[in-house]
């Protein structure tokens, strides 16, 4: 087994309930172990949520939560991957002054070469969006900001496993 930290995506399959997210965040606040990133969504399943959350930890520590996750009574199941069984994307949104936008060309060249897209323009601001993986992010978070970032923020990680996680068929077998 290896013993070395690695990032790990869970995903968990829940009922939509209240309290759920406070439970889960607990077990991994009792074990020291912080959340890098955290996003919850509807599933490809009609009525139940899908929490996507990013563990720096080992692949024994990983066993170990998945193990106390799923016995909370909400949960349908977890999973958990590594980043090379993982299709992931981050987004990422920047409100800048508008008279960057046409005064400094390297701004629109950044936007360009980075394919981020411009959301919305008006006289006091404008708005980029850009998607891509945590590097990216950070490298367009990293030329942009010495122009003067207004607001920024960005999502947690969104993913989906390479291989089939099979909880659709696991759900048909229930009902």
């Amino acid at each position: 087994m290896n013993t070395d930290k690695q990032l790990f995506t869970v995903s968990i399959y829940t009922e939509n309930n209240i309290g759920l997210l406070n439970r889960i965040s607990a077990i991994f606040q009792r074990r020291h172990i912080n959340i890098e990133s955290l996003n919850t969504s509807p599933s490809e399943i009609e009525g139940v949520s899908r929490f996507t959350i990013v563990v720096n930890i080992t692949e024994e520590h990983v066993k170990k939560i998945i193990g106390q996750i799923e016995k909370q009574v909400e949960v349908i199941k977890a999973y958990y991957h590594n980043d090379e069984d993982t299709i992931y994307q981050e987004s990422c949104i920047f409100k800048m002054k508008s008279d960057l936008l046409f005064e400094e060309r390297q701004i629109q060249n950044i936007i360009k070469d980075s394919n981020a897209r411009i959301v919305t323009v008006n006289k006091e601001f404008f708005v980029i969006e850009k998607s891509g993986r945590k590097e990216e992010v950070d490298l367009i978070y990293k030329e942009l900001k010495s122009f003067g970032i207004l607001q920024f923020t960005r999502s947690g990680r969104i993913s989906v496993s390479k291989q089939p996680m099979e909880i659709s068929q696991m759900l048909a077998a229930f009902n």
